[in-house]
């Protein structure tokens, strides 16, 4: 795990290395792959371990739940203020014709017509969009019991319990396949065990507004250049109806839908989120596009 130095405080970020910077010289494409509120980079692993052969693949961290690093007190954590801190990250890796693969979140979104210059291709699984937000009742829940004193260290209190990890109105809800319990101790351990990172979420929760993404949906009918909406077709927080709308908006836009999967598509069917990946990137490269 690497680290880096951003205005709101310290990422942490994996990198598997080898691709092309400003200059063109490299082998590699670049993917970066951005998770949710409450996870972290090891929701990626399949997708990572299946695309580090051709690509490099870089996962930050960012503060929504799931980082080891507390943000600094003044920090803003709004939707928009995390999609600064990835336009940063982007910007002091000197990344550049990224494709750049959203989940859960709708941050990504955030950065088109704002700051979007080193994405070359934008690639939104089921995540936040339009008037979905909060998202299902998961969402609801998480942003109610933030406004309330101690509410939300009481709602991270069921994750200590694996049955109720599993129902429909949890993290269970969110994938079609079950989640190993595992990998949810590790995503909610910085919550349960320290305030400021509840602190942090909770200042996401409580400063992100219910229309940020139907606002930024009008500047994505302004990207110019590829995109992929890739759905899961079981989805039930983020219903693939959403995923088809927000297609139709981009004008480059493409959609698909995962089968087998739920809201986590790369945890339910990553081979099949690979293949639509692989074949989307290679189809700017049988006609040279490029951000740059």
């Amino acid at each position: 795990m690497s680290e880096i130095e951003l205005s709101a405080g310290v990422i942490d970020y994996t990198d598997t290395g080898g691709g092309a910077g400003e200059d063109g010289v490299g082998d590699k494409d670049v993917v970066v792959l951005v998770h949710g509120l409450g996870f972290d980079e090891s929701v990626w692993d399949a997708v990572v371990e299946e695309l580090r052969g051709d690509f490099r693949v870089v996962v930050p961290v960012l503060p929504i739940g799931s980082h080891r690093r507390p943000m600094r007190p003044d920090a803003d954590l709004s939707a928009h203020g995390i999609a600064a801190i990835l336009a940063e990250f982007l910007e002091r890796l000197d990344l550049h014709d990224v494709t750049l693969v959203q989940n859960d979140a709708g941050t990504a979104q955030l950065l088109v017509g704002v700051r979007d210059e080193r994405v070359g291709r934008l690639v939104l699984t089921s995540c936040e969009a339009l008037d979905n937000y909060p998202p299902g009742i998961q969402g609801r829940t998480l942003h109610a019991a933030s406004r309330v004193p101690g509410g939300l260290y009481l709602l991270l209190q069921s994750f200590r319990v694996p049955f109720l990890v599993r129902m429909r109105t949890s993290l269970g809800g969110m994938a079609k396949r079950p989640i190993p319990y595992a990998l949810v101790r590790r995503w909610y351990r910085p919550l349960l065990t320290q305030r400021a990172i509840r602190r942090d979420l909770a200042a996401f929760c409580r400063s992100t507004e219910k229309d940020t993404y139907l606002k930024a949906a009008e500047r994505l009918r302004e990207f110019d250049r590829p995109a992929l909406v890739a759905w899961g077709a079981q989805d039930l927080m983020m219903p693939p109806a959403t995923g088809r709308r927000l297609a139709e908006l981009l004008p480059r836009g493409r959609y698909v839908e995962i089968p087998e999967a739920g809201t986590l598509v790369q945890l339910d069917n990553p081979g099949a989120l690979c293949a639509e990946l692989r074949r989307f990137i290679g189809e700017g490269r049988d006609t040279g596009e490029s951000a740059s």
